[in-house]
């Protein structure tokens, strides 16, 4: 018996487990090994696409299915394939057309279950596409016949992402969908009831798991909910503010081995989980 069996370590990617440099240091790396040869559950959610994540799964080694589309899928890498998917409305183009027809060069993608489109192409699009290595698939909206999975809005002009916002707050099919910042650039409509969060919930139950003995690890905004409702959550030293209010830990800075310590601390009982 493991001293970590029926505990599952969920983490969000950038500016959490990945240093600046988008590498995982080998002390990352190697307590995540001992943790999961001691019984536990290592994964990740993240707001990216299952494709958009070969590179990580090359770094680092995970147990379980991962969560991706900041909630809207889980992807099992061993059969190659989701376990689950939640498509956004086929009516957020409405929105999507309300947003591009009241702002002046507003990036837009719209990323399908398998696939990322550039609807709209703007200087935040082209630094996203050289970040990535994504191709660039060019199709408008109005022409997706794919299943979509959310829609980002991207403009590096911070007054450019609050006049998004503001539109979309003011709309009359605002509440049928949910919203979150998931980078500076990035804006993005997602399914409603859709968020880390619940992801992570469907996550435990799908390895019978009880919520109490998750752990959640996140930076930004959109961790919030998974930060929440964990049964123990961490923030790294570097999140935002809202993070941080929303975990139940402090720890290191992404760049200081986070996930090492984490684990340590679980190990050594310094974070303590809550009986079950």
């Amino acid at each position: 018996m493991g001293k970590f069996d029926g505990v599952l370590i969920c983490t969000d990617l950038d500016g959490t487990l990945l240093k600046n440099d988008k590498t995982v240091s080998p002390e990352n790396r190697e307590a995540i090994a001992y943790f999961m040869a001691e019984g536990g559950y290592f994964t990740f959610i993240t707001g990216r696409m299952p494709y958009f994540v070969k590179d990580i799964l090359a770094r680092v080694s995970i147990n379980a299915p991962f969560g991706c589309v900041n909630g809207a899928g889980i992807y099992d890498p061993v059969v190659g394939k989701y376990v689950w998917t939640q498509p956004i409305r086929d009516d957020v183009i409405e929105l999507v057309r309300y947003v591009d027809a009241n702002t002046e060069d507003m990036g837009i993608q719209i990323n399908c279950f398998e696939h990322l489109y550039f609807s709209r192409e703007n200087k935040t699009m082209e630094i996203f596409r050289q970040r990535t290595g994504l191709p660039n698939l060019v199709r408008d909206y109005a022409d997706i016949d794919e299943p979509i999975a959310k829609i980002v809005f991207g403009d590096h002009r911070e007054e450019r992402l609050l006049r998004v916002k503001e539109l979309l707050d003011a709309h009359p099919r605002r509440d049928d969908f949910d919203y979150i910042r998931s980078e500076r650039s990035l804006y993005e409509i997602l399914p409603k009831g859709v968020s880390k969060g619940t992801l992570l919930a469907r996550m435990a139950e799908h390895l019978q798991i009880p919520m109490a003995h998750t752990v959640a690890v996140g930076d930004y905004y959109n961790d919030v909910s998974m930060l929440q409702a964990a049964g123990i959550g961490v923030a790294v030293e570097n999140a935002t503010p809202e993070a941080k209010a929303a975990a139940d830990h402090i720890t290191v800075s992404n760049e200081n081995h986070a996930m090492a310590q984490i684990i340590t601390d679980l190990d050594a009982g310094t974070i303590r989980l809550p009986p079950l």
